[in-house]
């Protein structure tokens, strides 16, 4: 008999507590919503992951927020919901709400496990010798179908120069422990666009899902950074004996492809000396 999860991938909803507009502009819940309403036209969600910038303020009340419009939802569908921490994500008011940082949950046989790669005041993402002694000791012991890893930074190269400095810092070292145990996929953010790679050498699949919150155009000429209006999700279905399925959906807004921010080389610079990785 196959098994299969299904999983409903959401990141970078990026809500603030005070109802704020992202760079003055986005309505982040308003964005949530309408990608809930365009995944509820998935048939079957066994799980709901939210894989990190959760919040753009960090206060308990923006997580309050996510809580009250993503777990209803999950509820009615019968899907524990997984929340991993981002860089803007802020450690006080995401373990009120939403409780640990680093988790461990089984769902129809999969184990999913939600690492925090988040650096403090940094964008960069690292994973710590702590960390990956505690994934190693959890993934000795085998799951009955696998191990699904949900972090925030991708352990794969970025597409884009405003990821670069942002990147997570030394990923072979997580991907080496993963390829030890039985994880079977990676599911990340941050990149803010869809992505469906492998990472290590062992080929271990990664989806990085689409943000709610804005839309980077990976198209847009180097050196030059671009987001634009835009909201979407990834829908992954998991066999226990087959591939992974990765699909990409938008949630569409008449305003959708209207630009976000564009930010020059120096803008760029200037993100990387705050708060991107320096060897």
């Amino acid at each position: 008999m196959t098994h299969t999860l299904r999983i409903l991938h959401l990141s970078d909803t990026h809500l603030y507590g005070d109802g704020r507009l992202h760079y003055g502009v986005v309505d982040t819940l308003a964005g949530l919503d309408r990608v809930l309403a365009r995944a509820a036209e998935v048939a079957e969600v066994d799980l709901v992951v939210a894989s990190g910038d959760l919040s753009e303020d960090g206060t308990a009340a923006s997580y309050r927020k996510l809580q009250r419009t993503l777990e209803p939802w999950a509820a009615e569908r019968g899907a524990p919901v997984v929340y991993a921490m981002g860089n803007h994500d802020l450690a006080d008011g995401f373990e009120e709400v939403l409780g640990a940082r680093e988790t461990v949950t089984t769902v129809r046989g999969f184990r999913v496990l939600t690492i925090d790669t988040a650096v403090p005041q940094a964008g960069y993402g690292r994973v710590d010798e702590s960390q990956l002694e505690w994934l190693g000791d959890v993934l000795a012991t085998p799951s009955e179908h696998g191990t699904v890893v949900v972090m925030h930074h991708p352990p794969v190269p970025p597409t884009t120069v405003l990821f670069e400095p942002l990147r997570l810092v030394d990923p072979d070292a997580l991907l080496e422990v993963c390829s030890a145990g039985d994880v079977r996929l990676i599911l990340a953010g941050h990149f803010h666009h869809g992505l469906a790679t492998e990472a290590g050498a062992a080929g271990i699949p990664v989806v990085v899902a689409p943000a709610v919150a804005n839309t980077t155009d990976v198209l847009w000429p180097v050196p030059r950074e671009r987001a634009v209006r835009g909201s979407g999700f990834a829908w992954v279905q998991l066999l226990d004996d087959g591939p992974v399925r990765a699909h990409f959906l938008t949630a569409p807004a008449p305003d959708d492809g209207q630009t976000v921010y564009d930010l020059d080389a120096a803008a760029i610079r200037r993100i990387a000396d705050d708060a991107g990785w320096r060897e």
